[in-house]
Formats: structure tokens, sequence, C-alpha cells
């Protein structure tokens, strides 16, 4: 028997205790999966368990990005009690691997030849110290922009490819009364845009500098500034009730068509599919303007913790039943994202899944395959929570483009 617990922060203390035990044959799986979409795509990969007889405990914890998620997961670890798995992003998995929390999943992927069929650029994150210690579920890239196309249609509003075209667009939709770009006020949220306007305005090398080597030059440069001056500018066109607003509900106002635009990785496509909507007829989705030739990246990727010597039993079938193609295949087509293995046939993916794998096979095989800073795939958590502090401080008016740079050098040099 399956039971479901939602977990908040205040509930952590409560999970301290030893009553939350995966019993043999199931698995106990932490993640943050709670969005109608989300929540669709993770039946994918429960039923797929099921059929092989091993039962899924489910643990949700609300909070796209999971910081409350690694919340709770502290809570258990120090209390002995480590779920069989837990959903992960970027370096969240490595500095779990350094504490040797982690199972080698070495055997698995040498049968399964994950090196063969998954992007070095997720390996980065998939393995440590010469060990597979996660399974890649998808790739998620961040630099998308989703739009209402009746909207567009009856503005006579066309794709914008170029900053200043998207400016244009979004000055025709507010001039009409309608909202231009939904968005909600948090601090990942912000910084997901800011990851495309970076990328946007100074192109990837310059990102690169700023947010991979963490150049002092680059942080505190003219360009910078100009990515700031660019957020300013968004700041125009979202609505006065963003604060605090959840990624999906902002998706929820272009799927109704109170809104034009929405900048948002494609765990946004999930909740269009979610609400019957279909890619090219209800909706658009295309890439940041200026950032046509890049993939900015995510990647969803189970860990499996130490429960033994060994990989349980449990553990290796959920870490196969991932890797599967025909997983792969099923789930990125509800969740929005694209397949982890590049081996994978896109033939039944909509339009937009198909551009997203032609976009990461361009992008893996010219080096434009970047981890996203917004999305922890840069720089580890002190670094890219230093970054939310001042690209969210100057997003709500606390500085100035000038203050922004400025700060933003000094916060990244106390967070190394």
């Amino acid at each position: 028997m399956r039971r479901k617990f939602g977990v908040t922060m205040t509930a952590a203390a409560a999970l301290m205790t030893s009553a939350f035990v995966a019993n043999a044959g199931e698995v106990e799986v932490l993640h943050w999966w709670t969005s109608g979409g989300e929540a669709a795509a993770l039946n994918v990969l429960k039923d797929d368990l099921e059929k092989q007889g091993v039962g899924w405990q489910d643990m949700p914890v609300a909070g796209g990005g999971g910081t409350q998620a690694m919340t709770v997961l502290r809570a258990r670890v120090t209390a002995g009690n480590a779920p069989t798995a837990v959903q992960f992003l970027g370096f969240d998995i490595t500095d779990w691997a350094k504490e040797g929390a982690l199972a080698n999943l070495n055997e698995i992927a040498a049968e399964e030849n994950w090196d063969e069929v998954v992007p070095k650029a997720l390996q980065k994150f998939s393995k440590y110290d010469g060990k597979w210690v996660a399974a890649p579920v998808n790739v998620h890239s961040t630099n998308w922009v989703w739009a209402n196309k009746a909207v567009l249609d009856e503005l006579g509003i066309a794709q914008p490819t170029t900053w200043d075209e998207l400016i244009a667009a979004m000055d025709k939709v507010k001039g009409a009364g309608k909202v231009a770009l939904a968005h909600g006020g948090q601090a990942w949220q912000d910084t997901t845009i800011f990851d495309a306007v970076v990328m946007s305005t100074g192109g990837p090398d310059f990102f690169k500098k700023a947010f991979i080597d963490l150049d002092p030059e680059a942080l505190g440069s003219d360009t910078m500034k100009e990515a700031f001056d660019r957020m300013s500018v968004l700041r125009g066109y979202v609505d006065d009730n963003f604060s605090g607003r959840d990624w999906n509900l902002a998706t929820a106002m272009v799927i109704n068509g109170d809104a034009a635009f929405q900048f948002m990785g494609d765990w946004a496509k999930g909740e269009f599919l979610n609400a019957g909507k279909k890619p090219g007829e209800d909706f658009l989705c295309f890439r940041f303007p200026g950032t046509q030739d890049q993939v900015t990246f995510n990647s969803d990727q189970f860990a499996m913790f130490k429960q033994g010597d060994t990989v349980s039993e449990d553990q290796a079938a959920l870490a196969k039943a991932i890797m599967s193609p025909s997983f792969q295949i099923a789930f990125n087509t509800v969740k929005g994202s694209v397949p982890a293995r590049t081996d994978v046939s896109d033939e039944e993916f909509d339009a937009c899944g198909k551009k997203g794998m032609a976009d990461l096979a361009a992008a893996n095989a010219s080096g434009n395959l970047i981890g996203s800073m917004a999305h922890g795939h840069a720089n580890p958590a002190a670094v890219k929570n230093a970054i939310y502090d001042v690209v969210t401080a100057h997003f709500n008016g606390e500085y100035d483009s000038e203050t922004a740079v400025s700060e933003l050098v000094t916060a990244v040099e106390i967070a190394q």
C-alpha cells in the first residue's frame, strides 16, 4: 500500500523520527514535483515500478528548486533515516557525494552503458570521483519563452527574435491593457530570467567567465550592468501582484490568456499540456531572444542513499527504470523536458519537444550546452544563493544597476 505525505518546512522536525521507513519491496522517494504537470509525469515512474512489483512511498516537498526539500532531507539524514532515493539538482549531488552518503551505481551504469549515452555536461553532476552516484531523469533547459498564441495573434505580434523585438512586443501587450510578462516574485524565478538576460546580453563566453569561472572583471563589468539594466526594463512589464507567486500560477496566466509571455524553463510546458493545450496552436515555445544557439540546462537526477554496503534490489530497479529509453520517452513527453539519453527517438515528442531535442543535440555538439547558474549547475549552492540575493534585491528596487554590480562582485567573493 502506498502512502502519501505532504511535507512542509514546519514538518521537518517530525521527519527526524524513524516513522518514515521504506518497507522491503518499495522505494521511498523524496521529491518536489507537486504541480499538476509534474505530478502527472511522476506517475509514469510510479506505474513503471509498480509493474515490476516495487511499491512507491511518496514524499513530496512543495517548493520549486528543492530548497525546502534539502532542509527536510538534512533532518532525515541527521536522524539516521535517509530516504531510499532523492531528487537532486546539480552541485547538491556533489555535496552529498562528498559526504559519502550516496550509493555507487557503477555496476548498473556499466551494464546499461550510461557512459556512452549521457551527455558529458550531465555526467559532471551524475558522477563523483569516477563513480556514478545519480541517474539523470531528463534535461531541462531554462532559456525558454512561453507565449499565448491567441494574445499575440490578436495584437498582431510576431515571435520576437531580438531583445528590441521582445520589448516592442511587450509594449504592445501592455498598451492593450494586458499583462505582458507573467512572473512569480521568488528569488529563483527572478534569477532564471537573469540567467537568460546575461546570456543574451554578453554571450556564452561572457556567461561562462561570470558564472562558471566567477571572474571578478566579468562580474563587475559594464556588460553585467547592462544585464541589470535590462532586468529593470523587464520589471516594468509584470503585474502588481507578482510577489511570491508560484511559477505554475504564472504559467496559468499565460495558459488562460491573462498574460502574453513567461520566461521559464521547459517544465512550464507540462502545465500547458496538462491543461489540454497544444504547441503551435494554443501556445508558442522559443528561445529567449539572443540565446538561440545556447541551451542553459539543469537536470533532475535521482541519487540513491546508502542503505548498506550494496545497492538494494529496489534501488537498482529504480535506477534502471529511470534510465530505460521507454521511460525516458514516456516521462519527458509529459514533463516538458527532453531525455537525458542521446540515443532516444523524438518520434513521440510534440513540436516543442522535437525542438528541445534538436537544440540539445546542436548545443552539445557545439559546446553551447551550459549549466544554468540559476538552477545550481554553474556553481555550488553558496555562490548561487549569493547571486540570488543580489538579483532579487535589484528586481525589487532595493539596488540600482550600478549598486547591484558592486554587490554582486562582493557577494560572490564572500560566498566562495
